[in-house]
């Protein structure tokens, strides 16, 4: 009886318990709902809603004549999911074709791609990249299982152009190099921030009143880059390495006026579309951020140091030994040949590192150390890109006995290929040294102009009347009797320097060069400043004959672009007394081309001979003449082999129309640049000379007037 009275009540207890419960569970329920609701709605509604970023487009990058170097682009992915819920195997298959017409393969090609996937898989990638059209046509599919993702990439619209100036970014849109570094804060502009809300599956979604701030876009650059003038100098560059077996080289071409570099290139080179398909030392911008001894360009140091401090007389004459070669504090000082008796002028121009100690041994070193200073070396130019060295100048306190004779001739020193190209610029620009810089200004997405880059004066490195002096002696350099022979043009006047300079590795001097020129022209209005440096060229070491030889083919192409160096005559583009000195070379010209500049330049001539070309010519080219002169040309017919393999003697297209111009410049396998229209009244290269296949031909024209027109008709 016990027993079970003991069991009846654990079993009442039990049931008590039980229907304890749903009480207890509508007591909660009433609590939640009625009692607390309002603070735990609250709380649940600011749990789920949370901020997300709205992306900031990144600037544009635009070179000096507007033309678009670097933007974004959309970039579509397309996956699909074939187990999404009312996918179907005929909308899979549908998705193929589409893909297929639009990027050309097979349909089977993106079917397999689904079928072979790993089983279970919800995300199959088919295309990394497809065209908007592509895009459009698969979305109007409305299938639950594709996948479309839309990405913005950056894009470099001419690939290896100026890839060292712009740089690159990285895959959060962040600069890495050059502009796209060292502007990356105003390229990239402010994220804006969206509220959204997030539902108990993850999902995100908008709502109505959500509070939103809206991006603040990335400023846009534009630059001092010519496109132009860069694509010019990397072909020639590149031209002027595989020509001489060189490691390397870079060139600069800038505006001695202001500052503005107009092309800064390097080679090799990579795509700042693909940065890390090439070797990081190719990215690396040699023009800033590698120092080298300059060798004899460091001449002009020494030149405006002698002429300044009265150190020198410019007819004075500086005896160098027979056998070009010199003991100076136990070291040797060599000559590249014997040299003999030189004046100043002559001691530059042919490059006489003996003479040169000489001059600089009569300084006193902090003087020299200060114009030294002055003209830039040792402290950085503070150029618009990152990365930039600053060089290395010994004080004076730190030289040896052999140190200023052999840092006059551009030794015991280094310097960066921009630091010489500025101090040529400052010697070009009348003594006064500016600042360099890329950028001219930055733009907002509206157009206005947010910050602006003026020309900034640095300092004055010598007075105009040492630059005056010195001009002459520079422009010498680049004669026949100077060392920089071949980096002349036919009827334009160049100054400048040559330098090579062997290279120091390991703790001595290698039998590896440098071989580089710095110039300018034209010198009665100096507009451009050009530096080229190849490293360790095979054909030659001297800085004459290679990097002299690239000048000249960048001078001449940068010569036909701008119409304010050939000329401001009515006769556009010809030669004219009072700008050229120098007879030109006329050989290979055919005889009316040749008649036709002489007469421009007002020099007397005669024919000899019967022929349609000129074979010969007296005076030599480069020859000083005058309104006085006659120049004697000997006609002939040039025989075969005159022109080189893989070179076309330009045609005379003057006072032809343009199509007729083009389709025979085309038709020899050369490509045409066309400026105005109507009837050719200059071209560049003038007509007779020799130019590699594949260059460009520069033509200039203009409409007739009604009334030349109509006399011409009149003549037919």
């Amino acid at each position: 009886m016990n027993h079970r009275t003991s069991i009846m009540s654990r079993m009442f207890i039990l049931m008590g318990l039980l229907l304890l419960l749903p009480f207890a569970i509508l007591v909660q329920i009433f609590r939640v709902n009625i009692v607390e609701g309002d603070g735990l709605r609250e709380l649940w509604s600011s749990q789920a809603i949370e901020d997300i970023a709205i992306p900031a487009q990144r600037g544009n990058i635009y070179d000096a004549n507007g033309s678009l170097l670097a933007t974004n682009s959309a970039v579509y992915k397309i996956a699909v999911d074939p187990y999404a819920p009312g996918t179907t195997r005929e909308d899979l298959t549908r998705v193929s074709s589409i893909l297929s017409k639009h990027t050309g393969k097979a349909a089977s090609y993106y079917r397999n791609k689904i079928r072979n996937a790993t089983n279970g898989s919800r995300y199959i990638v088919l295309e990394k990249s497809i065209s908007v059209q592509a895009y459009e046509d698969i979305r109007s599919l409305n299938s639950n299982g594709v996948i479309l993702e839309e990405e913005y990439r950056r894009n470099y619209n001419f690939g290896t152009l100026s890839a060292h100036i712009l740089g690159y970014v990285n895959h959060n849109m962040d600069g890495r190099m050059g502009l796209e570094a060292k502007y990356n804060r105003h390229l990239k502009g402010e994220d804006g921030v969206q509220q959204v809300r997030r539902d108990r599956s993850n999902r995100i979604f908008a709502y109505v009143g959500a509070p939103r701030q809206k991006p603040r876009q990335g400023l846009s650059l534009h630059t001092t880059i010519d496109s132009y003038i860069q694509a010019i100098v990397e072909e020639e560059l590149e031209n002027g390495i595989k020509s001489t077996g060189a490691g390397k080289g870079t060139a600069i071409v800038m505006e001695p006026s202001t500052g503005a570099i107009k092309a800064m290139a390097n080679y090799p080179t990579f795509n700042p579309n693909a940065p890390g398909s090439s070797d990081t030392e190719n990215r690396r911008n040699y023009a800033i951020s590698d120092m080298f001894e300059p060798g004899s360009t460091f001449k002009i140091v020494t030149a405006i140091a002698a002429v300044e401090q009265n150190a020198v007389t410019f007819d004075e004459i500086f005896e160098t030994p027979d056998n070009g070669r010199t003991q100076i504090n136990g070291q040797w000082m060599r000559d590249h040949d014997p040299l003999g008796d030189l004046t100043f002028k002559q001691a530059i121009a042919k490059s006489s590192n003996i003479a040169t100690s000489e001059i600089a041994m009569r300084l006193d070193p902090k003087n020299y150390y200060q114009y030294a200073r002055n003209m830039g070396f040792g402290t950085p130019t503070n150029i618009d890109l990152n990365n930039e060295v600053g060089g290395r100048l010994q004080r004076p306190y730190e030289w040896s006995g052999v140190t200023l004779p052999w840092m006059a001739i551009g030794y015991e020193v280094q310097a960066t290929a921009l630091q010489i190209t500025q101090a040529y610029a400052a010697f070009a620009n009348d003594g006064k040294m500016m600042k360099p810089f890329v950028v001219s200004h930055l733009t907002d997405e509206f157009g206005a102009i947010k910050q602006k880059n003026s020309p900034t004066l640095v300092r004055r490195i010598a007075d105009e009347e040492t630059i005056n002096k010195l001009m002459p002696v520079f422009e010498e350099v680049v004669s026949d009797s100077g060392t920089a022979e071949w980096a002349a043009v036919d009827g334009l006047r160049i100054a400048g320097k040559t330098g090579t300079a062997q290279k120091f590795i390991d703790g001595r001097y290698s039998p590896n060069y440098r071989a580089s020129f710095a110039g300018f022209f034209p010198v009665e209005d100096p507009k451009y400043v050009i530096l080229v440096l190849l490293d360790e060229p095979k054909t030659s070491f001297y800085g004459g004959f290679t990097a002299g030889a690239v000048f000249r083919e960048i001078s001449a192409r940068i010569a036909g672009l701008d119409d304010s160096i050939r000329g401001h005559s009515s006769n556009r583009g010809e030669y004219t007394a009072s700008e050229f000195n120098y007879l030109p070379n006329l050989t290979g010209y055919p005889a009316a081309s040749a008649e036709r500049m002489l007469k421009s330049m007002d020099i007397r001539y005669k024919s000899i001979g019967s022929g349609s070309h000129i074979i010969g010519q007296s005076p030599e080219p480069s020859q000083k003449v005058d309104g006085n002169s006659t120049v004697e040309l000997q006609l002939g017919k040039l025989q075969d082999g005159d022109v080189p393999d893989g070179f076309v003697k330009i045609p005379d297209v003057r006072d032809m129309n343009m199509r007729k111009a083009a389709s025979i410049i085309r038709g020899l396998g050369l490509e045409i640049n066309m400026i105005g229209s109507g009837t050719i009244y200059n071209q560049f290269p003038l007509a007779g000379e020799m130019m590699r296949k594949g260059r460009t031909v520069t033509v200039r024209g203009k409409a007739q007037s009604m009334q030349n027109v109509t006399l011409a008709e009149g003549r037919k």
